[in-house]
């Protein structure tokens, strides 16, 4: 449902700009954002493709050079052991990697039903939301209409905030990949800019396959990509997410981490992707329907006037 709300909302966009039928503008917004991702994977994962081997070579040799630093350093044994047994591992982790990514796919049905399912939801809304409507008791059915329409407007505030935050986040990390030489700077920018959307966990994703194409190139530009996407992450935690909350709900950042987690341990990837729309719907939810009607305390919900 969350899905749909996303789909509903991008359809109302295109209708308002372009005046076409709904079910054209729903179609072409699904097909716009399928593409996005498609593209935005494919320029990354041709690029990967290419440097595997390269990246595979590459790591060892970087963390012996770290350990040899260490060394000069003065630093004690265990940190050179932990760089050392990472070295032996990294090898062995990337050859790996065609067992996770199948290991992944298992959970590709699901996702298949889940998103048809969004596109019929979208596709008439209205239907669903009488017949919600119709299952609640007489009494409840005026607080019900309510909170859907709190979710609508908040999920609609969210998506307002959060495209900006991840078309800003998208430019700042290719234009600084490009400038650091990292190979597929777009194709990884693209990636920082669809992962935004996963609250505090989705940088450190999209700075993974950076830094290991940065290895290709040496050691101190993977250092150097770090601190780039070590900076952009303080600047949307505390520029970007301050603007979104402001557009949306102004949900605590340690409810939006907590969130996560218990998303992906519910529901997988699919729960850590949609972790923060999820938690919009459930915080106007519980501030319509239990602080203001079962408790009776007076809150303000995003766009109550």
């Amino acid at each position: 449902m969350v899905l749909a709300v996303i789909f509903d909302a991008l359809a109302r966009r295109v209708t308002a700009l372009i005046r076409m039928p709904r079910g054209a503008a729903l179609g072409l917004s699904i097909v716009a954002l399928v593409s996005l991702f498609v593209g935005a994977f494919t320029l990354f994962g041709t690029q990967l493709a290419r440097e595997f081997d390269t990246i595979a070579e590459s790591i060892p040799p970087a963390l012996a050079q770290i350990d040899a630093s260490l060394s000069r350093f003065g630093m004690n044994n265990s940190a050179r052991e932990l760089f050392g047994r990472g070295s032996s591992n990294v090898s062995k982790l990337l050859s790996q990697a065609g067992g996770y990514i199948l290991a992944a796919s298992s959970g590709f049905a699901d996702f298949v039903l889940v998103f048809v399912g969004a596109i019929f939801i979208a596709g008439n809304p209205g239907v669903y939301r009488r017949g919600l409507l119709l299952l609640m008791p007489q009494r409840a059915e005026r607080t019900a209409e309510k909170s859907l329409d709190d979710m609508s407007r908040g999920l609609r505030g969210w998506m307002v905030g959060q495209a900006a935050s991840s078309a800003l986040v998208a430019i700042l990390t290719w234009a600084g990949l490009a400038v650091l030489g990292v190979p597929a700077a777009g194709g990884l920018g693209l990636i920082a800019g669809l992962l935004d959307v996963i609250p505090m966990i989705g940088p450190i994703i999209a700075a993974v396959p950076a830094i290991l194409l940065a290895f290709t190139v040496s050691p101190i530009t993977a250092l150097w990509t770090a601190g780039l996407f070590l900076l952009i992450q303080q600047l949307q935690g505390n520029l970007l997410q301050p603007m979104i909350q402001k557009q949306a709900v102004n949900v605590p950042p340690a409810v939006l981490l907590f969130a996560v987690v218990a998303s992906g341990t519910l529901f997988g990837f699919l729960g850590v992707l949609l972790a923060a729309p999820l938690t919009v719907v459930i915080f106007v939810m519980v501030q319509r329907i239990y602080v203001k009607s079962l408790l009776g305390k007076d809150v303000q919900i995003v766009g109550d006037d």
